[in-house]
């Protein structure tokens, strides 16, 4: 007889939801590391992919391009959190938002302060594509790029609805890209890769 290794069977497993709330109060309690990368995406805690070489080239690079040519009428967030609803708190890597004096030091930003958020994808790119994209896009924010550092491929994503983005576009080398909200924002796709 060999033995066999049983695993209980879950009729109807369950997802626990928290609120940003919530959320918060798991950092401030130590339940995670400081190093530790979680965004919440409708109530669920995520794990966020490791950042790869190409990875945090393409966004060192587009930091960089994105503060040269736009200056002071705007504040380039890297890496850090957004507020779309009482259920997510994601964390794209660059959120292209309107000026402020305090630098969002006293709320996070909201879609209302967004002109652009920018995902960079290495391993990331279906989740980039089919759950940030959607919830971006239902929170109102008016233009998403998604760049993928494995094919050089950038998708653009604009005309938001609840049901996702109505308008997207493939951008391959020679094309040009501009930020819709932005008058004279316009970048060369050989700048951008």
């Amino acid at each position: 007889m060999t033995a066999q290794l049983l695993t209980p069977k879950i009729e109807n497993p369950q997802v626990l939801r928290f609120t940003v709330e919530q959320f918060h109060l798991m950092y401030e309690r130590g339940i995670f590391a400081d190093s530790d990368r979680f965004e919440l995406i409708n109530g669920e805690i995520i794990a966020m992919s490791p950042i790869g070489r190409k990875h945090a080239a393409c966004i060192n690079r587009l930091s960089k391009l994105l503060e040269k040519k736009l200056g002071d009428r705007v504040i380039v967030s890297v890496q850090n959190s957004i507020l779309l609803a009482n259920k997510s708190q994601p964390q794209p890597d660059i959120a292209v938002l309107k000026y402020r004096d305090d630098f969002y030091e006293d709320a996070l930003p909201t879609p209302a302060d967004i002109f652009l958020i920018i995902e960079v994808a290495d391993s990331s790119l279906e989740y980039d594509r089919d759950v940030k994209a959607p919830l971006y896009a239902a929170a109102g924010i008016p233009e998403m790029w998604l760049f993928d550092v494995n094919t050089k491929m950038i998708t653009g994503f604009s005309q938001p609805s609840e049901l996702g983005y109505k308008q997207i576009y493939r951008y391959n080398q020679g094309d040009r890209l501009s930020v819709l909200a932005l008058d004279g924002a316009i970048f060369e796709w050989q700048e951008l890769f």
